[in-house]
């Protein structure tokens, strides 16, 4: 049994905004409480104009951070953390003074050795007190 308290929970570890808020109204509104069963979550019940307005004005404050995979040259990658792809291309510019070749999102779960631990981009995340931030480089073998 998955409870309504696992999954807000979850929403604010994982940045899904749209559902944090939802379940929040509906704990506001009084139609659930946090020791409901998840299957008890009706979003039929839920004011959809007032939930959108709380997105928007992002009442809960959860900011999406992204890693994203910028392409320096054939070998040379650089990851950065930021909220856009668009934040991550001029952080990008600012720093290396040129464009990228390409950028992608790249997935906070993927794991990577940082010495001899394994660690993952949502790890390394929480390393940072600010965004955009370089998150790490990688070069290909030859």
């Amino acid at each position: 049994m998955v409870l309504i308290k696992d999954a807000y929970f979850d929403c604010f570890l994982y940045e899904d905004s749209s559902l944090a808020h939802y379940i929040h109204h509906l704990l506001e509104e009084k139609k659930v409480s946090l020791e409901d069963d998840i299957s008890n979550l009706n979003f039929d019940l839920a004011n959809h104009q007032q939930v959108a307005e709380m997105i928007r004005t992002n009442v809960l404050g959860i900011n999406k951070v992204r890693v994203y995979s910028l392409k320096m040259n054939q070998r040379d990658f650089v990851f950065i953390f930021a909220h856009s792809e668009e934040e991550a291309i001029r952080l990008y510019e600012k720093t290396f003074h040129q464009k990228p070749l390409n950028c992608h999102e790249s997935l906070l779960d993927f794991e990577f050795y940082r010495g001899t631990e394994v660690v993952s981009f949502r790890d390394r995340r929480k390393e940072f007190g600010c965004f955009p931030a370089i998150a790490g480089y990688f070069s290909r073998e030859r």
